[in-house]
């Protein structure tokens, strides 16, 4: 995968799910407990995620393996519920560009 791709994938995926997480907090507000979500783009090696870290859009791998992007919608909202919906909505645009990934959550 070409660079340019990789950051066009990206892109796309950041604005899908900003519209993601907006659209379920303006419908939900902040109505649930206080979370994180964040999109586990594993494994590194793959070649979406090498380009990702030449464009500087990721820097280390995670802990556990991969590259996490954190609150991929960047939204400011601390429910976890909308944080969920723009980290699914990321994913699902990674997945469907043939990027191995999964969407992860959990309560702070």
């Amino acid at each position: 995968m070409k660079q340019s791709d990789a950051i066009r994938i990206h892109n796309e995926a950041v604005a899908i799910a900003q519209k993601a997480t907006q659209e379920h907090y303006e419908e939900h507000g902040e109505w649930d407990a206080c979370g994180f979500a964040w999109v586990k783009i594993t494994p590194a090696t793959q070649s979406f995620a090498r380009q990702l870290k030449k464009a500087g859009i990721v820097e280390n791998t995670a802990w556990n393996g991969g590259y996490d992007i954190w609150n991929p919608s960047g939204h400011a909202t601390q429910n976890i519920s909308s944080k969920e919906e723009g980290a699914v909505a990321y994913a699902r645009h990674l997945e469907a560009n043939g990027v191995k990934c999964y969407a992860q959550s959990r309560l702070d």
